[in-house]
């Protein structure tokens, strides 16, 4: 599995001039920052639960929207922080096969990575393409989950994680694509030049 200890090795060089390289990096600073939003949610959620669980017990009088909170919650942390997982080589996968062939350095190893590589940026791609007017549709109608009368919320803030998750982890994808970078290995430093390059 690739999600053991990172090699210490460097990635492979990026093609392409400055403009690609800047592209990657403002992809790897989004992908840090929805990784720290992602964090500030699950304190929210840690205090929402808390909230509940203090005013049920001592005050007989829960948070009706707990539940609807959590779930609501739980899917945003778990595409915040899905595109710095992709960008740091951690995304969990069967890759057994793939890591011998490398270390055997098999000739076939490093266009079978790049495929799987390009395979995953087009997956995610197009989730975030079939996503898009769903975001609309829930923007445009006001659409919202919960119980009315208890507690609702509009289902495009979701929606909107979703798509563009899927988008950044897609270029991503792409950027590791290009690099041909093996699973486990650093990503590039988060600069221009030097390292970054």
């Amino acid at each position: 599995m690739s999600d053991g200890p990172m090699h210490r090795a460097a990635a492979p060089a990026l093609p392409g001039g400055a403009a690609l390289r800047w592209v990657e990096f403002l992809s790897h600073a989004l992908s840090v920052a929805a990784n720290a939003a992602g964090s500030l949610v699950v304190l929210v959620l840690v205090a929402v639960v808390c909230f509940d669980v203090i005013a049920r017990g001592f005050f007989h009088a829960p948070f009706h929207g707990a539940v609807e909170v959590v779930q609501f919650s739980m899917v945003m942390v778990v595409f915040l922080q899905l595109p710095d997982v992709v960008r740091i080589g951690r995304l969990t996968r069967s890759d057994g096969f793939l890591m011998m062939a490398t270390r055997r350095r098999m000739p076939f190893a490093g266009v079978l990575n790049r495929g799987i590589e390009l395979v995953s940026a087009l997956f995610m791609a197009l989730i975030a393409v079939t996503l898009w007017p769903d975001v609309v549709e829930m923007w445009e109608t006001g659409g919202y989950f919960g119980v009315p009368g208890v507690f609702m919320a509009p289902w495009w803030p979701v929606k909107l994680v979703i798509c563009l998750s899927a988008g950044l982890c897609a270029l991503i994808f792409l950027f590791r694509t290009l690099r041909n970078q093996r699973p486990g290995v650093a990503p590039p430093a988060l600069r221009i030049g030097g390292a970054g390059r």
